[in-house]
């Protein structure tokens, strides 16, 4: 169902799968271990209740640097090397609600609590697939790609709060708190923006850490230099 508040979009009950040969592959399953995550996934999808919220802004660039979304500055040079051609992106919060939290917070096996853990992330990366598959069909965009706060020092989690604020009332929308310390809670939700790209962009390409368990793309050296990381 999507609702429309002034330009502020809300996808409630997104309907999604969360595949267990996906989860088995990544979590390495074999014996007994799959049949014990299979059966916390059917226990857990009823609790699973993605939800998201978006807004379509304009991008400005100022000649003193950075980038203006939605009438925001942001002094980032990851932002402006991203936007540079871009005339509008959309912010965005997706979350899978607080269902599979407090189960995995009530369970005493920590086998599990790691299994239902793995299981959150994948759910709510397939909601924010979710809505990038929805804004791309709404809007006629062929490429899409994603940054949120924190993923890079350039943009760090201290946007959270002006991001939130381009959305309006997130808490009272789709659930999602920010608390002092810029964590959202429920902690399986995700924000940033999405972008128009020819080629996807990742986080990942900018940054040099090693041994990265989401790692999703090789660093670029040369990529880095280009967006002034080093």
């Amino acid at each position: 169902m999507t609702k429309k508040m002034d330009e502020i979009i809300i996808l409630d009950e997104i309907q999604m799968q969360v595949g267990f040969e996906g989860l088995a592959s990544r979590l390495r399953l074999k014996g007994e271990a799959q049949v014990r995550v299979k059966a916390l996934l059917e226990e857990v999808v009823p609790l699973i209740a993605a939800r998201a919220v978006y807004r379509a802004c304009y991008v400005e660039h100022p000649l003193d640097g950075g980038v203006k979304i939605g009438g925001v500055h942001w002094k980032s040079k990851v932002l402006r090397n991203c936007l540079d051609q871009v005339g509008r992106v959309f912010a965005y919060v997706v979350t899978i609600g607080s269902g599979l939290e407090e189960m995995a917070q009530a369970c005493a096996d920590a086998l599990d609590k790691y299994y239902l853990d793995e299981i959150g992330n994948l759910a709510v990366v397939n909601g924010r697939d979710y809505l990038k598959e929805h804004l791309q069909s709404r809007f006629g965009i062929k490429g899409l790609s994603t940054l949120g706060p924190g993923q890079l020092a350039d943009w760090p989690l201290e946007a959270q709060r002006p991001l939130f604020n381009l959305l309006g009332d997130v808490q009272h929308i789709v659930g999602v708190k920010l608390t002092d310390s810029l964590l959202m809670r429920p902690a399986k939700s995700l924000s940033g923006i999405f972008f128009p790209t020819e080629k996807t962009f990742f986080a990942c390409q900018l940054c040099p850490r090693e041994k990265c368990p989401s790692r999703k793309a090789k660093y670029n050296e040369k990529l880095a230099e280009e967006y002034g990381m080093r």
